[in-house]
């Protein structure tokens, strides 16, 4: 039985849309348990009020939380009983296997630094996150590819660039059951010589090094289209790349309602287009991806939107239970040993 903890406490929407998440996913999820960490007293108030599997939901009492609007670094320093403290500690203690928190990014990342250790072979951790695509892939037919890093490692290295690259693609054959996925680095040309230093080394170390499916460089306009269905870049350019694909999403929602309100005849095409239009709006409903996870350290950790309600909290809790079931961080570790492994066996 797969042990999720939940830092109940985390998120615009907390604790009731995570407590809501919570409860449905103890019904949705037969092999995992799930202790909800934060305020004991609120959290008993609401789960007896939704329909729950009493036998797997337990809560952990926290009596601090990490605002959104925290600097990480002072609010942990501040606040040693944080919900996001205190969960990751129960993890990395042994009493949970998997971590899920929608609350302050930098402080859950930073929390979950200082309780758990890195992989070996990983030097920094990233960030991942999915991102609606045309094409599909897997054995789900998902609509989505995976980009890191989008945020946890500014400026990487091209050893850190190809330990994304890995990451990820372990990520993707097990969440998405795609067993060879096509992995890219982002560059601004797709020939190998094109970009920073660090991508130009990082292309002739995956062609070299690795057994990835590596297709090599792709730029800006592929993303969307679905060329890969890992892209590797660093936090800072993955953390632009993701803002600008959120806003991309809500401008042309935002750009439908405008359109249905002044004119009559746009109103027409936009009822003529509403099956397309629905079909949009499920694609790059970030909602039903489940969160962003942070990839190299030895447990995993899902990262779900700030403003997650219920059911993405219930989709976040899947994805980490899949994780943790599927032994994602030992995966990720086997591919750095044959990664070291060939590199050892091919130097002169």
């Amino acid at each position: 039985m797969q042990r999720i903890v939940v830092d109940a406490m985390g998120g615009d929407h907390a604790p009731e849309e995570i407590v809501k998440g919570a409860a449905e996913a103890s019904l949705a999820l037969p092999d995992a348990e799930l202790i909800l960490v934060g305020d004991a007293e609120v959290i008993g108030a609401t789960l007896p009020r939704l329909r729950h599997d009493g036998a797997r939901v337990r809560v952990h009492h926290a009596a601090q939380v990490v605002e959104m609007d925290e600097k990480p670094g002072e609010a942990l320093a501040a606040k040693p009983d944080a919900s996001i403290l205190i969960a990751a500690g129960l993890v990395a203690a042994g009493e949970g296997d998997a971590l899920v928190s929608a609350g302050n990014t930098g402080a859950s990342v930073l929390a979950c630094a200082r309780a758990w250790k890195l992989i070996p072979g990983v030097r920094r951790a990233a960030l991942a996150s999915v991102y609606p695509t045309e094409l599909r892939r897997g054995e789900k037919n998902d609509p989505f590819s995976l980009i890191l890093d989008v945020g946890a490692t500014i400026d990487a290295s091209a050893e850190d660039l190809v330990t994304f690259a890995i990451m990820g693609a372990a990520y993707a054959s097990l969440v998405s059951r795609n067993r060879r996925p096509r992995v890219a680095l982002l560059s601004n040309g797709t020939e190998a010589g094109k970009g920073p230093a660090a991508v130009v080394e990082a292309h002739q170390l995956l062609l070299e090094a690795t057994q990835l499916n590596f297709i090599g460089n792709v730029e800006g306009l592929d993303i969307p289209r679905g060329v890969a269905d890992v892209i590797v870049c660093n936090g800072f350019v993955g953390n632009v790349v993701l803002k600008m694909l959120e806003g991309v999403s809500e401008t042309v929602v935002r750009l439908a309602r405008y359109a249905h309100k002044e004119k009559l005849t746009w109103r027409i095409g936009l009822m003529a287009l509403s099956s397309a239009l629905a079909q949009l709006k499920a694609v790059t409903d970030w909602q039903q991806y489940g969160g962003a996870p942070l990839l190299g350290l030895e447990h995993p950790f899902i990262k779900a939107h700030g403003r997650s309600t219920a059911p993405a909290i219930t989709n976040a809790i899947k994805v980490a239970a899949k994780a943790s079931a599927g032994d994602l961080c030992g995966h990720i570790g086997r591919g750095l040993a044959e990664l070291s492994a060939r590199r050892e066996g091919s130097a002169p």
